[in-house]
């Protein structure tokens, strides 16, 4: 059984919310305890990684959270945000993001924003279905290089919310969707900044 049932890209959104974690695991408890910590309005305490839990286990229901976030923001800006308005995948003129998989695209490639979105949620959304990176059976072990996938998961998700704020910011605001995208955003960068995970570097570029 796949971990996250596959969606349909349509006007709205890419993909519908995907499941963190099959009912009853670890990673449901851990789920409910982020939603618990940021209706509270605590964004600090949303991002500590809980006493006594996994560390793994909170990237991994994290990044499909975050992963779903950025998924839904946009989707609401998918009809704006289209090859001949957004040509490149950019945050300005100095930060062009090229597409690269390592797999079937080695080489980047310039493409438009939407593409690269495309590109981007398929490959994210591979590396969540696939159990061996990100494991659905309770106490199955976390693959070694399971931070630096993370990582890399992060920092693309980070270009996304770059090309947002850069391109599309005056839309968000039209639609309402400001102070929405800026809570987001917010609690992607405190659960990046957490010193000992490193998760983007501290620069524009990532």
């Amino acid at each position: 059984m796949s971990f996250f049932g596959r969606g349909t890209r349509n006007q709205k959104t890419l993909r519908p919310k995907k499941k963190t974690a099959p009912s009853g695991n670890k990673g449901m408890q851990l789920k409910r305890h982020i939603d618990a910590t940021l209706g509270s309005g605590n964004l600090r305490e949303a991002v500590r990684l809980p006493i006594g839990e996994d560390l793994n286990e909170w990237l991994a229901v994290n990044t499909v959270d975050f992963f779903s976030q950025v998924n839904i923001l946009y989707g609401t800006l998918m009809e704006f945000c289209t090859p001949a308005t957004c040509p490149t995948m950019s945050a300005g003129p100095k930060y062009e993001y090229r597409w690269a998989d390592g797999v079937k695209i080695k080489k980047p490639l310039e493409v438009s924003a939407p593409k690269y979105v495309d590109y981007l949620m398929d490959w994210i959304e591979v590396q969540l279905d696939d159990e061996s990176i990100f494991p659905q059976q309770l106490g199955a072990p976390f693959p070694p290089n399971f931070p630096d996938v993370v990582k890399t998961i992060f920092k693309r998700l980070f270009r996304v919310y770059a090309h947002i704020y850069h391109s599309h910011f005056q839309m968000i605001v039209k639609l309402k969707e400001e102070a929405h995208l800026n809570t987001c955003f917010k609690h992607f960068i405190m659960f990046t900044l957490v010193s000992s995970w490193n998760l983007i570097p501290l620069t524009f570029k990532a």
